[in-house]
């Protein structure tokens, strides 16, 4: 689970680093770094529940979602694709 000051962290890290203000939560770049560190912090979930079937439908959706979004940011400027997955450690 994140919680509201580890999203406005991510916001106000991710939202002027591609030239968008503090507060923009909708940008593809914010939706991004979000998705990511909802992803991770599901890790250790299944670490300990390892049979939690419906949590990893979940999973597989958010993993699509980011994959979408990244599409269209590559499309849109290369350069703010290459600079993001370099920030959050992607593997791409």
């Amino acid at each position: 689970m994140i919680t509201t000051g580890e999203k406005k962290g991510i916001v106000e890290k991710f939202g002027p680093l591609f030239g968008k203000g503090a507060g923009d939560w909708g940008c593809p770049e914010v939706q991004v770094a979000l998705l990511t560190h909802r992803i991770n912090g599901l890790k250790s979930h299944f670490d300990r529940h390892i049979h939690d079937y419906n949590s990893n439908r979940g999973l597989l959706k958010m993993v699509g979602r980011r994959r979408t979004l990244l599409r269209y940011i590559k499309r849109r400027n290369e350069d703010k694709y290459k600079k993001l997955i370099g920030e959050l450690g992607l593997r791409k």
